[in-house]
């Protein structure tokens, strides 16, 4: 699943962000995205609906927009995209080329251990 991926905390709307392939947990709560994982925050973050499981960090989380305009609209700073999505974000936004001035492609992103963060969220509950 594709989405749009950026870092609050600390950030002022101008933190690091990837348009990414990302899983997502069976309930749809947790969003699993290079080696992290991200909780629903439902309405407990600042400015962001996601928290970092090991760091507490926020991040916004959504869908890729059509228009491709991403980011905050007070936010600024280059997107960077994986190339494994690159034709996917295309056929998305309905271009043909990655816009440069806003996006930057880098090789795909680590994937992340999803086992691991099943049993340390098993394990907080015990």
């Amino acid at each position: 699943m594709l989405k749009y991926i950026e870092l609050k905390s600390g950030q002022n709307d101008q933190g690091p962000a990837w348009i990414a392939r990302v899983k997502l947990s069976k309930s749809g709560r947790t969003v699993y995205f290079n080696g992290k994982a991200l909780k629903r925050a439902d309405g407990k973050g600042i400015s962001a609906n996601y928290f970092d499981l090991e760091s507490g960090d926020e991040y916004w989380v959504s869908g890729v927009k059509k228009n491709g305009e991403d980011r905050h609209w007070a936010g600024a700073g280059i997107v960077w995209i994986e190339a494994g999505v690159v034709a996917e974000y295309l056929r998305v936004i309905g271009a043909d080329e990655i816009d440069e001035r806003r996006l930057k492609v880098i090789a795909d992103l680590p994937e992340t251990e999803v086992e691991k963060f099943r049993n340390l969220e098993n394990t907080r509950l015990a």
